[in-house]
């Protein structure tokens, strides 16, 4: 068997804010901590997961601690894990009070026949397995009931009106990684607390198994962040998988599918994806896309552009 050198990328989401100096610092640590896994000879899923866990944890992006909340006050994450030797996942939606959703997620591919699991049930699993709680926070004032009001629906619609105007639809520090270990086998996941106008009970691209993330070893993996909806709407993490499945290079299938992507509906998007012969492109259709990659030479590389 040969053995390939491992690599591995996560990033921190795409939109129009710069990189912090922190957030790249805390980029560049969770990097080395996930390939430190790799390095070891320990399997793609591992490191993905130990990445996720870093970003999440720090507080820095839109994920675990640093989770946004809903209308009604309340943080409700969102995670997902694929391995891409035996096409196995697991998926988190809408859960609350978890440190870390995407162990959360590990453990419904673990520990269950299911892919997605949801709502209270997710975090009841996710509790009765002792996995970290997350600090409770000073919460905002709740701005209405809830229940989906009309009060709620005009609301959340001139948010969204206000936001398309300040063009600030794209996505908010939603956090992921893919990687590629020794054996050959990819990886994905990624892990969110969504955006920041969302009706409660609204669910991204993230736990979308061929939407935010997807990992198959005959084509490769990759790990999205954006505009959820618009991502949903394309399966854009398949259809990338799809391309590196037949022939194209990480960066033809990822701009290939983003080009439908902002033709037909207008929508925006970031990509990490991974070939199992351990070629890689990072592509955003935002102004700035905060991640970076390492292969276990010199330092990671962390930025917020890409060509």
């Amino acid at each position: 068997m040969i053995k390939l050198r491992p690599i591995l990328l996560a990033h921190g989401g795409a939109g129009l804010r710069r990189l912090s100096p922190a957030q790249a610092a805390c980029l560049a640590a969770a990097l080395e901590t996930g390939y430190d896994v790799l390095n070891r000879g320990g399997p793609a899923l591992d490191a993905v997961e130990t990445t996720i866990r870093a970003l999440e944890a720090s507080g820095l992006f839109n994920a675990g601690l640093g989770s946004r909340r809903q209308l009604d006050g309340v943080a409700r994450m969102d995670a997902s894990l694929m391995d891409g030797r035996d096409l196995r996942a697991g998926a988190v939606a809408s859960v609350e009070d978890i440190l870390h959703p995407i162990a959360a997620a590990r453990l419904v591919m673990m520990h269950t026949d299911h892919v997605l699991l949801a709502g209270v049930h997710a975090t009841r699993l996710a509790k009765h397995f002792g996995l970290d709680r997350r600090p409770k926070t000073p919460g905002r004032r709740r701005l209405t009931k809830a229940r989906p009001s009309g009060a709620m629906l005009r609301l959340h619609r001139a948010m969204v009106r206000g936001a398309m105007r300040g063009r600030e639809r794209h996505g908010r520090e939603t956090v992921g990684a893919v990687a590629l270990d020794r054996t050959g086998t990819v990886a994905a996941g990624a892990s969110t607390g969504g955006i920041d106008v969302m009706l409660p009970g609204r669910i991204g691209d993230t736990p979308l198994v061929g939407c935010g993330i997807y990992a198959d070893n005959r084509g490769g993996a990759v790990s999205m962040t954006g505009w959820g909806e618009s991502i949903i709407r394309v399966a854009a993490a398949k259809g990338i998988v799809d391309g590196l499945a037949g022939g194209d290079s990480p960066a033809a299938a990822a701009r290939a599918l983003f080009k439908s992507l902002v033709k037909r509906i207008s929508g925006t998007a970031g990509a990490l994806v991974l070939a199992p012969d351990g070629r890689f492109a990072i592509v955003h259709t935002t102004p700035r896309m905060a991640a970076g990659f390492w292969n276990g030479t010199g330092r990671p590389t962390v930025r917020d552009r890409f060509p």
